[in-house]
């Protein structure tokens, strides 16, 4: 399965993902489980779930006759590096900024 992050990000617009996501990161989880620790539906877990199972952000394993999800760390380790490129990019163009107003008071 391949990770899109453009689809992961888009996913994580829903609260009620962000919520799943978050549990998930506590540990491993059932449906009936995610289902007890938020305010909807087992139908609309599973459905969450299956979302962020196909872009990658969710895997699940076999436990007898249920299903225990958790976060695929490759997805989460996609959205990390995006972050992190995100904010080296931003504070190298403040520093590169902060540099040439030094520079322009040290002329003046």
């Amino acid at each position: 399965m391949t990770y899109e992050t453009d689809a992961a990000w888009a996913a994580l617009a829903d609260r009620t993902r962000r919520a799943i996501v978050m549990e998930l990161a506590e540990g491993e989880r059932t449906v009936g489980e995610l289902t007890d620790a938020l305010p909807i539906s087992q139908p609309a877990v599973s459905q969450h779930l299956k979302v962020l199972k196909e872009i990658g952000m969710v895997s699940d394993r076999a436990e007898g006759t249920r299903r225990r999800y958790r976060l695929n760390q490759h997805g989460v380790a996609a959205l990390r590096d995006q972050l992190d490129t995100f904010w080296r990019r931003t504070l190298e163009n403040l520093e590169k900024q902060i540099d040439q107003e030094t520079e322009q008071q040290e002329e003046r």
